[in-house]
């Protein structure tokens, strides 16, 4: 069939398109293939109703005998394998007809009218038996048929024996929560149970006539989206808060559970701080602020010259840097060359309102007569009064045919935006308990080790609400956790909710690195960073972030080789000094190595 109707469409095209233009021919096919694609989808649509019809007929017909079997057995008789009330019928059967495959699901429950009353008020809540018989089949058309009836016991209702267990389930808030699933085995029984039932509206669901047992009926809650709650056996925990549920002859047994929707944490581990800086590799002059007898030729400054050669003395001062986001100033370093009888003195300035002056000796040792080695420690100066900086060099020469260089500075700051650390181990423990072991210690139902990835990322999903610790290892990692956030802990998950959380950590020595382009002082993302230190042991390669970071912790104090690598770029290598939480700014230098 769909090979005429293609054949069809072929001679079509071929008559339609005879003696027109290209336009009128690509119009023409348009309109064409608009009223065979119209056709073609009511041909798929009634492929699709007649399919569904043929299906749906034999499901009506499978769930008719299976309705009509059940009213034909007796009384007794009239319950599932292994179900409450117990009987000859399967509870799940898988049935071929016509090549289509399908699922007959038969469930058979005691309903407790309100015509005589409801449990707790009516003692004989087994009043009759509702049969509930669906047929399910998949594919690309597929469905499902549900068939319902009721049978009734022959004269007035009659004790059953075995005693009734009513569950109820309810959200976090105390509200019923509607068809439900609950599983309910018991192995110690003849014949053993194992169904499945759903909550009612309100949240309830009344297994009546069940066989009377003492703490041998297992019950699990369960939906679908939500999180579970069940019953344990002392061969699973010493002294469970919610045991296996007993029922009693003649007797009501009620029992209740907690379940509500599934919530998630996005959790990030951090140090405490970030690095930031301001740099000048001298490619121009964009960066000095005021200077006096210095020339800026080929990305370094120098003394500026005169027919006599280079002038005796001179001065650079930088445009202000004004960090943003500023926790603590980190250091002040540079490089130079300076000659036999050259020199560079360099002294920092801070403002105050408009005007600048000299940071005091008494904040910075030194700073009055100039540093000549780098780098200068500046984590002593208090960022309220130092909250903006310049930097000033001063070049002297006593030789007028030689001057000396300065290739580049920086200043390096830390910022209250913390930098990510990968590959974290912690330990997630909920508040809430299942019971107690055999040395009356508590059983948590949520208890795990996680690990965050390399960009210290972790998502977990299907979380149940509850009230959450996270704890650090020292031993094992090395590491301190200094903060959270949100605080204090324990951290709240709501049901249906997403719960950002982050951990703040700290070691006795770590060294936060960050890679820069030297011509734009801008961020250089996935460079390789390599760490090592022989005597220790320790070689380890990380990737910079977005940010151009990288956290290398925790660390023993001394004294570290550094390879820094990325696409683009030269490489770099150096030593870097670590002591508590030390840092440094690799700037990489554009070019194919």
């Amino acid at each position: 069939m769909i090979w005429d109707f293609i054949r069809n469409l072929k001679l079509g095209f071929e008559i339609f398109t005879k003696g027109f233009s290209l336009i009128e021919t690509i119009i023409g096919v348009a309109l064409l293939l608009v009223a065979f694609l119209g056709i073609f989808g009511a041909y798929q649509l009634g492929l699709k109703v007649i399919g569904q019809s043929k299906a749906r007929i034999i499901a009506i017909a499978l769930a008719n005998q299976k309705i009509e079997s059940a009213r034909n057995l007796s009384y007794e008789n009239i319950g599932t394998v292994g179900g409450i009330p117990p009987g000859a019928i399967l509870e799940t059967e898988i049935i071929v007809r016509n090549n289509i495959t399908f699922t007959v699901k038969t469930a058979v429950i005691y309903i407790d009218d309100s015509f005589d009353g409801l449990v707790p008020a009516d003692a004989l809540p087994n009043d009759y038996k509702r049969a509930k018989v669906k047929v399910s089949w998949g594919g690309l058309f597929g469905g499902d048929v549900v068939l319902i009836t009721d049978i009734t016991p022959k004269g007035l209702e009659t004790t059953v024996g075995g005693g009734n267990l009513l569950i109820t389930v309810f959200n976090a808030s105390g509200l019923a929560v509607p068809q439900a699933d609950i599983h309910l085995v018991n192995s110690s029984t003849t014949p053993p149970i194992d169904v499945n039932y759903q909550t009612n509206n309100e949240g309830k669901y009344l297994v009546a006539g069940a066989p009377a047992d003492v703490a041998n009926y297992k019950i699990i809650v369960s939906k679908s989206g939500y999180s579970s709650a069940r019953t344990y056996g002392t061969e699973e925990i010493a002294n469970p808060q919610k045991p296996h549920a007993t029922v009693i002859e003649g007797e009501l047994t009620q029992t209740s559970f907690s379940i509500d929707r599934l919530s998630s944490f996005s959790i990030n581990t951090l140090s405490q701080f970030g690095l930031e800086s301001f740099s000048d590799s001298f490619a121009d002059q964009s960066k000095i602020s005021e200077g006096s007898n210095i020339a800026v030729i080929g990305g370094k400054a120098i003394l500026a010259t005169t027919t006599g050669g280079y002038l005796p003395s001179g001065y650079a001062v930088s445009t202000p840097i004004q960090p943003s986001d500023l926790m603590s100033w980190d250091k002040f370093s540079w490089n130079d060359d300076e000659p036999q009888n050259t020199e560079i003195k360099h002294q920092i300035f801070y403002a105050t309102t408009t005007d600048w002056y000299l940071i005091p000796n008494s904040d910075l040792p030194g700073n009055s007569s100039g540093f000549a080695s780098s780098p200068v420690d500046l984590s002593s100066l208090a960022t309220t009064t130092y909250s903006n900086l310049k930097l000033k060099g001063i070049f002297s020469t006593n030789d007028a045919s030689s001057t000396p260089e300065l290739y580049d500075w920086q200043a390096s700051w830390r910022t209250v935006t913390p930098a990510p650390i990968g590959d974290i181990q912690f330990h997630l423990q909920g508040n809430k308990i299942i019971g107690n072991d055999i040395d009356d210690q508590p059983v948590y139902k949520y208890s795990q080790n996680h690990t965050t990835d390399s960009s210290g990322n972790l998502t977990l999903s299907n979380m149940e609400w509850d009230a959450y610790n996270f704890t650090i290892d020292r031993v094992l990692t090395g590491l301190n956790l200094v903060g959270i956030d949100p605080s204090p802990q324990p951290v709240n998950l709501l049901p249906n909710a997403n719960q950002v959380v982050k951990l703040y950590l700290s070691a006795e020595n770590s060294l936060l690195a960050k890679v820069k382009d030297i011509e734009t002082n801008g961020p250089i993302f996935s460079a390789s960073v390599r760490l090592r230190n022989a005597g220790f042991g320790y070689d380890t390669t990380q990737y910079s972030d977005q940010k151009g970071e990288t956290i290398f912790i925790p660390l023993q104090s001394g004294s570290y080789d550094y390879e820094v690598q990325a696409g683009g770029y030269q490489n770099a290598a150096g030593s870097v000094p670590v002591s508590a939480d030390s840092s440094i700014i690799i700037y990489l230098t554009p070019g194919e190595i």
